[in-house]
């Protein structure tokens, strides 16, 4: 399990999203994020993203200025290429990987410090390529 560290009240944690509500298999390339407070945990927003503005492309641009996830502390999803998660750090938010599929159980047990950790990203995704390079 993840040892959860102890966040500033209230917080806030993005989920990456399917499309179908599940957490999303892949931070990088997730287009929807569902904003949660965390006094009480509740949904406050959802950012949509294009593809071109997906975690992926934006962190390999060459001015990668900030981006609406740069405001959130937290990031769950269920994995994510290491140069997701570093460019993630430098703005400050630190995202957490978990095979938890449900987002307001991920966030919950996430606050509990007993968020299950997600599985190793696959380096070898079509999708990834190019993705851990920088």
């Amino acid at each position: 399990m993840s040892e959860a560290p102890r966040l500033p009240t209230p917080s806030l944690i993005a989920v990456a999203l399917r499309p179908d509500g599940r957490l999303s298999p892949h931070a990088g390339r997730a287009l929807t994020w569902a904003v949660y407070a965390t006094t009480p945990v509740a949904e406050a927003w959802r950012i949509t993203l294009t593809k071109e503005t997906s975690l992926h492309e934006w962190h390999v641009r060459p001015d990668p200025e900030r981006h609406p996830l740069h405001r959130v502390d937290v990031a769950i999803a269920a994995s994510a290429g290491d140069g997701v998660v570093r460019r993630l750090a430098e703005r400050g938010v630190m995202l957490v990987t978990t095979t938890e599929e449900d987002p307001v159980r991920a966030v919950e047990l996430y606050l509990a410090g007993t968020l299950p950790e997600g599985l190793p990203h696959d380096h070898k995704d079509r999708e990834c390529q190019g993705e851990h390079a920088a």
